[in-house]
């Protein structure tokens, strides 16, 4: 006799299905199912069908993907959204967004600003997110609270910031942090060592030991403008990532941000540590800082993620929107309308993500047995018509309204459009707030 079929928890049914993993397949009339948060089966749907379900769930016009990862932002930094809007980087920086740090970051502006940008990474299809501020394990809160999956860094700079007096205090309570949560099945605690220009050697060293002890990543701007690049050849004869190269820090858990400026010599050091980049299309666009040349990294073979930076700098957290920059600058910066086709961006915003931050073992992807990390976007509006490849409709004419609903950990965090967790209006009316208040005092 054949064994009986084991009861699903939940059976999705969508129009399409898009496991990123084999690259460029579109599977069309195919369920989904899952047992105890994670995939237990992927078939056509006739055979789907067929496997018992507490809960079916028809998902028509929908196309079904891994869950959205960004790789790269500054939650709490919603609450600045706007506040000092076209200015070049460093001017931006050091002269409005350190001072109002200095002003208005504490633990309160924290929880508030996170939970505002996890709520708007949901309704944006997002089920991961990498965090790189202030008070981390006040965000941690806001992510156990949420349902949403991330990974928190700590933040490492040569100078006093909100809730350390120093990098070794910094780093103290980020140990702390990475004690307390080593357990948590939605939380990985990273370091975060601001950029090269900002962390000296001695720091940088520390981190590389801690990093090396506890099997974590190192997540760190880097090379995001000439002028960053040309600083490091004046104090220190060599280029930025040539001089982490030489501290230890590249390899499979180091995870460069922003890279505009590349060289041939810097490609072959990533490739040769199989470092990670991720790319921050818009906000580098926004403050003019440069492109980063994701088709010549996509073709040595490094792998490119994608995020959205803070809010602050963007101004959004919508990685889909995010994409489709990413996937259109890669054509103009590579003089070639074949870079980065919308099979490849997807894959960057998911699986390229998930593998940059240590996560691709587990989500990123449609496969048996990883975790159900899933967004289902609606293609049945006007302007998503007539449909010939589900992905390329997403990527080039598809937006975060489309996103319908949204599970972390087979957990429905987003239904029909409205979170299951979040309070919307309140989280709305407290951003409001902050608001008034910042702009009535700066």
């Amino acid at each position: 006799m054949p064994e009986p079929r084991q009861q699903l928890d939940l059976l999705l049914l969508p129009s399409w299905l898009v496991p990123i993993e084999p690259a460029g397949v579109v599977l069309r009339e195919h369920g989904l199912g899952i047992r105890d948060g994670r995939i237990a089966l992927i078939a056509p749907r006739t055979e789907a069908l067929r496997h018992p379900a507490t809960q079916v769930r028809e998902l028509p016009n929908c196309v079904l993907t891994p869950g959205l990862v960004n790789a790269h932002g500054h939650a709490a930094m919603t609450l600045f959204r706007g506040l000092a809007d076209d200015l070049p980087l460093m001017n931006w920086l050091q002269d409005h967004i350190w001072p109002a740090e200095a002003k208005w970051v504490d633990e309160a502006f924290v929880r508030d600003g996170t939970e505002l940008a996890i709520a708007e990474q949901l309704k944006g299809g997002v089920s991961c997110f990498s965090d790189m501020y202030f008070f981390p394990e006040v965000a941690s809160e806001q992510v156990h609270k949420s349902g949403i999956r991330a990974q928190l860094t700590i933040p490492v700079l040569d100078f006093p910031t909100p809730g350390a007096r120093d990098a070794e205090e910094a780093l103290r309570k980020g140990l702390r942090l990475f004690d307390d949560l080593k357990q948590h099945p939605r939380i990985k605690v990273a370091f975060g060592p601001h950029a090269p220009y900002s962390v000296s050697d001695d720091k940088l060293k520390n981190v590389l030991m801690l990093a090396e002890e506890l099997d974590s990543g190192i997540h760190m701007h880097v090379h995001e403008t000439a002028f960053e690049v040309q600083q490091s050849l004046e104090l220190h004869g060599v280029r930025p990532l040539q001089r982490l190269a030489s501290l230890g820090l590249l390899g499979p858990r180091f995870q460069a941000v922003h890279m505009t400026q590349i060289s041939d010599e810097d490609i072959a050091l990533l490739v040769e540590s199989n470092s990670s980049v991720i790319h921050c299309p818009e906000s580098n666009l926004k403050l003019a800082s440069g492109f980063c040349p994701v088709e010549k990294l996509w073709q040595a073979g490094v792998n490119v993620a994608i995020g959205t930076d803070g809010a602050a700098s963007n101004n959004d957290l919508d990685l889909l929107g995010e994409t489709r920059t990413a996937a259109l600058l890669a054509k103009a910066v590579a003089g070639s309308a074949t870079a980065l086709g919308a099979h490849s961006a997807l894959r960057m915003a998911t699986l390229n993500g998930a593998r940059a931050l240590g996560l691709d073992y587990c989500t990123g992807s449609l496969e048996l047995g990883k975790l159900a990390d899933l967004v289902a976007f609606d293609l049945s509006g006007l302007a998503q018509q007539p449909v010939y490849d589900p992905v390329s409709q997403l990527v080039y004419a598809g937006s975060r309204s489309c996103v319908k609903h949204l599970w972390v950990g087979g957990k429905q965090l987003l239904d029909d459009g409205r979170l299951t967790r979040l309070d919307e209006q309140r989280i709305v009316a407290n951003a409001r707030a902050w608001g008034e208040r910042i702009a009535g005092k700066c």
